[in-house]
């Protein structure tokens, strides 16, 4: 159709067509705002919203006084087990020592009664209390670590059924709120689409017809990417019953229009040449002509043949000659493009 436009009014028109696409590209800004704030009316849930708090509260702080706890018996086992192992040297030492001495010197039959053997003795058997005494407080230490382990595992694993069962919770509240979002953005875009598919059937040629596809731009984004990306799943069937019943909507549409259409046409091609050509507009029929196909029937016809005047499907005249100089010219034109004559003093190519 362009073809058949002035060159100011093809400018005109894509300075239009700039306008319908910033116009939607402010929409779209402003929708998407819109849709992106519509998760905060809802208040944000936390797995603590559905615990027993006091409860909760009360196995954390025994987790934590526990750990701490185990931490505090770490380190005093750490303590412990050197000063065992420093007190296993000095015994083993000093019971070395001992042996030596007894293996270096003469005994007699009662060394029992020797008195420094029984000083070193006794030295030993301090030495020997000392090892045990460390080897008790590293065994009580590893009591007390165990205990803190073992209290600490068991608080975690009583913290952790609730958590699990506040987790269960915490996600059927999520999909109703992911729900509840969705249909507050399908009440906001489900209008949108109404209104655009309103505006392209009745409005969409009229002289705003910029702000009116700028906004069915805007519709048609809003609901495709805005509103589409977050239908609930539930495992698919959601997305693809809505996916079944916009197809069946748009193909029914699609099916009804094109047998209205087919049954204008059926009307057309009954109607006499001159009321169709009466009813074709000029813009509508040139733009027809550029393709090589009729305007009437829009079929295809090879408009370079000379010989063809009517179109051999529905009949219409697509050439005619000039009333004043006899031209051979199209039968939509408005003037002679020979001589300039109006359109009107035309008469049939058949006739010479």
């Amino acid at each position: 159709m362009s073809k058949a436009l002035r060159l100011s009014e093809k400018w005109f028109r894509r300075g239009l067509w700039l306008v319908a696409v910033v116009f939607a590209g402010f929409l779209i800004g402003l929708g998407g705002t819109i849709v992106g704030d519509l998760p905060k009316v809802e208040t944000p849930l936390q797995v603590d919203d559905f615990l027993d708090r006091a409860e909760a509260e009360k196995l954390r702080a025994q987790i934590r006084d526990q750990r701490q706890a185990e931490q505090d018996a770490q380190t005093a086992l750490e303590q412990a087990q050197l000063q065992r192992s420093k007190a296993r040297s000095e015994s083993q030492a000093a019971r070395e020592t001992f042996n030596n001495w007894l293996a270096a010197r003469s005994v007699t039959q009662r060394v029992e009664h020797d008195p420094e053997v029984m000083a070193r003795t006794k030295v030993l058997d301090g030495l020997k209390q000392t090892e045990q005494r460390t080897q008790q407080a590293v065994e009580a230490q590893q009591q007390a670590l165990l205990d803190a382990r073992q209290a600490a595992t068991a608080a975690q694993r009583q913290l952790s059924r609730m958590e699990s069962s506040a987790y269960e919770k915490l996600g059927v509240e999520r999909r109703k709120v992911e729900l509840r979002v969705f249909l507050y953005r399908l009440a906001l875009t489900l209008p949108l689409l109404v209104v655009a598919g309103w505006l392209f059937v009745k409005k969409r040629k009229g002289t705003y017809w910029p702000f009116v596809w700028g906004f069915i731009f805007f519709a048609l984004f809003a609901f495709f990417v805005e509103l589409v990306p977050y239908l609930p799943s539930y495992g698919g069937y959601v997305r693809y019953v809505v996916g079944i019943a916009i197809t069946v909507l748009v193909g029914r549409y699609a099916i009804l229009a094109l047998n209205r259409y087919l049954e204008r046409q059926k009307q057309a091609e009954s109607m006499p040449d001159q009321e169709r050509r009466k009813e074709l507009g000029y813009d509508v029929a040139l733009a027809r002509l550029a393709k090589n196909v009729c305007p009437g029937c829009e079929r295809l016809v090879d408009l370079k043949n000379e010989k063809i005047d009517f179109c051999p499907h529905c009949g219409i005249g697509l050439f005619d000659r000039c009333g004043h100089c006899s031209t051979r010219k199209s039968a939509f034109a408005r003037f002679c493009h020979a001589c300039g004559t109006g359109a009107q003093s035309g008469r049939p190519a058949t006739e010479v």
